[in-house]
């Protein structure tokens, strides 16, 4: 007698939840339609492309916020509080992305119709990321986000450019490597890739000889992998390389969104090793990220060049929010989405300013294209642009009542709250290291004199209506987010409970 052949299971359609995909399917839809029209009618405007993208991201975000909280398509995706939240973020930051194409023609790659394709299948593999506990899948979704981001990096198409591309690919397959590796030693213990799932098996496990060392082998493995895209200490040295080579606003959405998604990842994949008591995982965290504010604040002190020192800045930044996900709390976990959901327009607001100072020839320095040097005098000759650009530093550095401030003082409130004293107090330190390179390009602006080599022609080469726009939404919510912290706060807190991500 042969082994019987199992019972086939009936999954009916309504089962599938295939509503949990329709957000992804409309990005990757939008982007083949794309291309498709590029096939049937050759060399069409590029505000077309601009206009059909944004069209696609709002049909998007329409479908999320349409979205109950299930799991969905084999029960891979989960849409909980957390998902929801992180997919409506990445896709408001795509769309503050996408008008400043509408800018001067010499910034050729966003005449390229396969630029906006690649740039949603790269929101779509930043929401698989998001909305799943599976493995599999949220490897699929990174790998699909960083191999379009690679491409649009290289398709700036400057020696440097390429190089940043090269060097973002290397660290990229690296750090696939390590969560492959990380993943397999957690299956190997589990016999599941299901987050949850692997949460009760290790449960189960914990007691047995040599399985802890596993473990541990497993998650630090893992937080490698995210130490990579998190530009996290020491795994940090790609970032400043790869934002100067990047087109300034991509830069800018590369130090927010992607990393936005990867933090909802690690917050998935961490909580869960410290919801188990394992000892070392959040102490390691900690360190990790003490260690990277601190070492990028130190190093962005020393850069001469402002593109340079706000991608440290960046790293910085991300080692902040790195410490929320180690204490593992709800506050935390509210005040993540509630930093970078500031610290986005802020930031991107900022890179955005130095795409309307960039010209085409590096005049002021043979090395760099955004020395401190080029904002002398910025008072005398683009008087708003240096306000706005003031607004954007003075909310970075923290300085209430602006955007980040809110950001950090939560963080650093549940800090004191979980019994960490100590962070809140190294935390308010770097904040104070951090004014310093800040206030320096104020000072530049402000209080020194232009050179011969900056005009009026240069300085306003870039501006165009969609992009002052985008600044100016950029300066309202830096400006106008103190009267609204509280509700928000409370809306993002009431979404990361549900989800049942940290503790109370």
């Amino acid at each position: 007698m042969g082994t019987p052949l199992l019972e086939p299971v009936n999954i009916g359609f309504a089962e599938l939840h295939i509503a949990t995909l329709m957000p992804m399917l409309i990005a990757i839809g939008g982007g083949l339609l794309i291309l498709v029209l590029d096939l049937m009618k050759d060399k069409l405007d590029k505000s077309l492309y601009v206009m059909f993208t944004i069209l696609i991201l709002l049909v998007d975000l329409g479908s999320v916020l349409g979205l109950e909280y299930q799991n969905g398509f084999f029960d891979v995706l989960l849409i909980d509080g957390l998902a929801i939240l992180a997919q409506v973020t990445i896709l408001v930051g795509s769309m503050l992305f996408i008008p400043l194409a509408l800018t001067s023609k010499r910034f050729h790659e966003y005449s390229y119709p396969e630029f906006f394709a690649l740039f949603l299948f790269m929101v779509a593999g930043f929401q698989f990321m998001v909305s799943s506990d599976n493995l599999i899948l949220i490897f699929v979704g990174l790998e699909t986000a960083s191999l379009s981001l690679y491409t649009l990096i290289a398709l700036h198409n400057r020696a440097n450019s390429f190089e940043a591309s090269v060097k973002y690919f290397t660290m990229g397959a690296l750090s696939a490597g390590f969560f492959a590796m990380g993943s397999a030693v957690l299956y190997g213990l589990s016999g599941s890739l299901e987050l949850n799932q692997i949460s009760v098996a290790l449960q189960s496990r914990m007691d047995e000889a040599g399985v802890m060392f596993l473990i541990l082998g497993g998650a630090s493995m893992l937080l490698v992998a995210f130490a990579f895209k998190l530009s996290l200490f020491p795994f940090h040295t790609w970032a400043p390389d790869v934002y100067e080579g990047a087109s300034s606003p991509l830069a800018g959405f590369m130090s927010v969104v992607p990393k936005l998604a990867a933090f909802v990842v690690s917050m998935r994949i961490f909580e869960m090793f410290i919801a188990l008591n394992i000892d070392g995982v959040q102490e390691i965290i900690l360190c990790l990220s003490v260690v990277t504010m601190t070492i990028a604040n130190i190093m962005a002190l020393v850069q001469e060049d402002v593109k340079r020192m706000l991608a440290y800045s960046s790293i910085s930044h991300a080692g902040f929010v790195m410490a929320a996900v180690a204490l593992a709390t709800v506050k935390a976990n509210s005040s993540i989405f509630l930093y970078y959901g500031l610290f986005m327009f802020t930031n991107l607001g900022a890179f955005t300013m130095l795409w309307v100072s960039r010209h085409k020839d590096t005049v002021h320095h043979t090395r760099f294209d955004h020395p401190y040097e080029k904002f002398a005098g910025m008072i005398k000759i683009m008087p708003v642009g240096a306000v706005v650009m003031a607004l954007f530093m003075l909310s970075l550095a923290g300085v209430p009542p602006f955007s980040v401030f809110w950001g950090k003082i939560y963080i650093m409130s549940a800090s004191v709250d979980s019994g960490y004293l100590w962070l809140a107090v190294v935390m308010g330190l770097n904040s104070a290291i951090s004014a310093y390179y800040y206030l320096k390009l104020i000072v530049y602006m402000f209080l020194k004199e232009p050179t011969d080599m900056v005009t009026k022609e240069i300085t306003y080469y870039n501006v165009s209506k969609p992009l002052l726009t985008i600044l100016g939404l950029a300066v309202f919510v830096t400006v106008g987010s103190m009267f609204y912290v509280d509700p928000l706060l409370e809306t993002i807190t009431e979404m990361i409970k549900q989800s049942g991500i940290g503790f109370n």
